[in-house]
């Protein structure tokens, strides 16, 4: 997850720019595709970073709520094959985007990015492509999102009322129940991942819908563009938290990371130690 996030922020924020703001460094590629190729890169690694917390939040209704699935599932083959799979589908499937868009980047008061080729994207094929694009990225995985969270929270509170019952004669209703304790920082730390893009995706969800609705319903009004930027900058800021939320939340996260940046201290000690000597 952390690193198709990376992955958007740079293909996104950072190599959207550079063929705009260094024009003639890179009219050398003027006759390759180079904004079709950042299309597919884009769309690609924008449904892993989606679809990567889809699985997830299966993962962690796995291990909570499905004992005996979780020792064949929740394994690092599976979680291989998992991420190999998803990364592949959502390559296969945005290669849509090469063939759908101009190769050259353009401005014009807008976004610095390729548009639709002539004739195109008012096309048949265009709209099942773009309605194809939103219904797998983000509308199922909204649904499978809330379908597993609510599968979770649902069965660690009949969980939690049972143990409560079970435990209270004997501990007389006090002391710390790690099971549930686990379960509890799992629950949080799925929901607030969940929550957070389901928030941070809603605004942008809204405004491309409403957007295609505006050109088939004559009485509508197209949306604000400002809300559509607002989207956006909300989407792509999805992608920047689930690494900060990662940290703040997981113990172990924390302490691998400390470890890394502590690393270069303790090498560069050792080699002064055995100079020393």
């Amino acid at each position: 997850m952390a690193t198709a996030d990376l992955l958007v922020i740079v293909i996104d924020l950072i190599l959207r720019q550079i063929p705009i703001a260094y024009r003639d460094v890179f009219r050398f590629l003027i006759g390759v595709r180079v904004c079709n190729i950042h299309a597919f890169l884009l769309y690609a690694v924008t449904d892993c970073s989606v679809w990567f917390t889809v699985t997830f939040t299966f993962d962690r209704f796995v291990a909570i709520c499905c004992r005996k699935l979780k020792k064949n599932y929740c394994t690092e083959r599976t979680a291989a094959v998992v991420l190999g799979t998803v990364t592949v589908l959502s390559c296969l499937k945005d290669t849509f985007w090469y063939f759908m868009l101009n190769g050259k980047y353009l401005q014009s008061n807008s976004p610095w990015f390729c548009w639709g080729r002539p004739g195109v994207r008012n096309s048949l094929i265009w709209g099942i492509g773009e309605f194809l694009q939103y219904l797998i990225t983000p509308v199922i995985p909204f649904v499978l999102i809330l379908l597993f969270n609510t599968s979770t929270i649902r069965y660690v509170l009949v969980a939690s009322r049972a143990r409560g019952r079970l435990r209270g004669p004997s501990s007389g209703g006090s002391g710390r129940d790690p099971e549930m304790e686990s379960r509890r920082k799992s629950l949080i730390l799925l929901l607030v991942i969940s929550g957070n893009f389901i928030v941070l995706w809603a605004l942008h969800a809204i405004f491309v819908v409403w957007f295609r609705l505006a050109g088939l319903i004559p009485s509508w009004n197209n949306p604000e563009f400002a809300i559509g930027e607002l989207g956006y900058m909300l989407q792509t800021l999805s992608c920047c938290t689930n690494t900060a939320l990662y940290a703040v939340t997981q113990t172990k996260f924390r302490q691998q990371f400390i470890e890394v940046v502590k690393s270069p201290f303790y090498l560069i000690a050792k080699c002064t130690q055995r100079r020393g000597v």
